[in-house]
């Protein structure tokens, strides 16, 4: 029976409708390397991936968990799930485009292949609410608007599960 290792929870702010996943010593501008997902929730490379997100506007909610083992699937209410292998040098970082949200974050399972699943959920509800916004107010620079808007911070979700394949 495999054991969670790590969760992390943390905030990340998308940036062109995406954030990336990706071993700190990647090149991220290498030919070869993913291309922004476009009708997919992720793009892969060899040592680094890109996760779609439906806004951009908005904080997501991410959540990181290393296991010892594959996890076993599940849905708990997520609506979206992509599966891939990353090679990893022992570290995870993640970051946007101009932001780093994890640097160098220190893997159990040492270098080598790991097998990564994505989920996702509240990405429709998120974008549905973020759009209502506007109907009910009419100055989106409002204080009335931003304190609104505040309210659906991480209302988007995903969960990155990753573990060393044998």
């Amino acid at each position: 029976m495999s054991r969670r290792l790590l969760r992390l929870e943390i905030p990340v702010f998308p940036e062109r409708l995406m954030f990336r996943v990706h071993d700190p010593i990647a090149d991220l501008d290498a030919p070869g390397g993913p291309v922004p997902p476009i009708d997919s929730l992720i793009s892969t490379g060899r040592d680094q991936l890109m996760v779609s997100c439906a806004q951009e506007p908005l904080g997501v909610q991410l959540t990181i968990e290393e296991w010892d083992d594959a996890p076993p699937p599940f849905s708990d209410g997520y609506e979206d799930e992509a599966k891939c292998v990353l090679y990893l040098r022992g570290q995870l970082s993640i970051d946007t485009e101009t932001a780093t949200c994890v640097q160098a974050m220190r893997l159990s399972g040492g270098v080598g292949d790991y097998g990564v699943r994505i989920y996702t959920r509240n990405r429709t509800a998120a974008v549905q609410s973020y759009g209502e916004l506007f109907q009910q107010f009419s100055d989106p620079l409002s204080d009335d608007f931003q304190q609104a808007r505040k309210g659906l911070e991480g209302m988007e979700q995903y969960l990155l599960q990753l573990w060393r394949e044998s």
